[in-house]
């Protein structure tokens, strides 16, 4: 109810300022002409204003024109031009099913901020602006001052109306509210609108119209490329979703079928490894599922903690994973696996189990098969090599790594034949 109060309060001190204010006196098909050009291109700009929702009320980010109409028209003219306007873009928004429910509040509010901040720069302009007469670029300094203080009263009133809705409790939050503002929007609406007022003070039609399609168009092509740039974060971030393993973040195996598509018909040498740990049921049985999936979890970050970028880590099974060490030797790759393999070894998971911490000890066993992507050996005959020497460790003890250079089997001919 406050808020309403508020809003219709904003509206009604609008409405009486506009009323009770010495008019300036233009030419009524002046007036007209200016009047048509800002509905058109304020509504034409509208849809391109980035609309927040706080609260109940609709913040409209964008470059407004309201200034220059105020000090052109004066309290009347911009008040009507504020009401048509925003009313034109309420209803555009009912017809396009854009509105939301408190549309017509909003109108109200838009109407009575705007209105009554331009209606006061209008006598702030001409109560300062003799003082900047002989100040170079005094005309400049008066409308930066002017949006400085247009800024600042819209701050307060949106302050007001979110203390009221609880969104905004102390100091703080309403000093943080008013840093949130772009000083970059603040000068464009400055440069923008002091060029307008002189546009419109001498009538300079094809200029105003210029500065009109100028600014639609660079604020067009701002939206279009940052709408690009949103769709590309998207589509990367649901491709990064569809190829990572939910409980571990490495990738899963639809990103390992795709990596081995890549890299079959490289021609790189490759040491492809597969893991697993070793008596990993006893530990589910013995706790849970859920100290389970920490042992999983930190199985998985002690393997990455031992790879350069250009390797790759996938979870291929339950408590399985799949390596593919690229750009390195036979022996690189014999000792790297068993650092990894102690690493498992001497660095226990920590997980809780019945409100208690618990380290959980545990071994992995690994199988790896070193050879040279080619024809004669499709990279996923390579993995299911790999496989086998992980089962055979497994059945001579666990802990221990079994590896083949199976590089030394392939033909001369394709040991080195070079990969570019």
């Amino acid at each position: 109810m406050r808020v309403k109060a508020f809003i219709i309060s904003l509206f009604s001190v609008s409405f009486i300022v506009a009323l009770v204010s010495k008019q300036v006196t233009l030419e009524p098909n002046i007036y007209l002409i200016a009047l048509v050009f800002y509905l058109l291109f304020s509504t034409l700009y509208s849809h391109l204003a980035v609309i927040v929702k706080k609260g109940n009320v609709n913040m409209d980010y964008g470059v407004t024109y309201s200034l220059s109409m105020g000090l052109f028209a004066g309290p009347l003219g911009i008040f009507i031009f504020e009401t048509l306007y925003r009313f034109t873009v309420y209803f555009i928004r009912k017809f396009t099913k854009t509105a939301d429910p408190d549309e017509f509040l909003h109108v109200f509010y838009n109407i009575g901020s705007f209105a009554l901040n331009s209606s006061i720069a209008f006598y702030v302009y001409h109560y300062i602006s003799p003082f900047f007469e002989a100040v170079p670029l005094g005309f400049w300094f008066v409308i930066i001052i002017l949006v400085i203080a247009m800024s600042l009263l819209s701050d307060l009133y949106l302050i007001v109306l979110f203390t009221f809705m609880g969104d905004i409790k102390t100091i703080k939050d309403a000093i943080d509210f008013i840093k949130s503002r772009n000083i970059l929007d603040m000068g464009k609406i400055a440069f923008s609108n002091g060029l307008l007022f002189m546009f419109l003070l001498h009538e300079q039609w094809e200029m105003l119209i210029g500065l009109f399609l100028l600014n639609y168009l660079v604020s067009r092509s701002f939206m279009e490329k940052n709408q690009s740039i949103q769709h590309k974060v998207e589509r990367d971030k649901f491709e990064q979703m569809a190829y990572t393993d939910f409980l571990t973040e490495v990738y899963n195996r639809a990103y390992m079928d795709k990596t081995m598509n890549e890299l079959n018909k490289t021609g790189e040498k490759l040491g492809i490894i597969v893991t697993d740990i070793d008596s990993f049921k006893p530990i589910n049985d013995t706790y849970n599922h859920a100290v389970g999936d920490r042992v999983i979890q930190h199985f998985a970050a002690t393997l990455q903690s031992y790879l350069k970028d250009e390797d790759y880590l996938f979870r291929s099974g339950g408590e399985e994973f799949t390596i593919f060490l690229r750009n390195r030797e036979y022996q690189e790759c014999v000792a790297l696996v068993e650092k990894m393999r102690d690493g498992v070894k001497n660095n226990p998971a920590t997980a809780e189990y019945k409100t208690y911490p618990v380290k959980i000890q545990h071994t992995a066993s690994f199988g790896l098969y070193y050879y040279k992507t080619c024809e004669e050996i499709e990279i996923k005959k390579a993995y299911v090599y790999a496989d086998q020497l992980l089962l055979k460790a497994k059945d001579l003890g666990k802990n221990r790594l079994i590896s083949k250079n199976g590089y030394n089997d392939l033909p001369l001919s394709v040991r080195f034949k070079s990969k570019y």
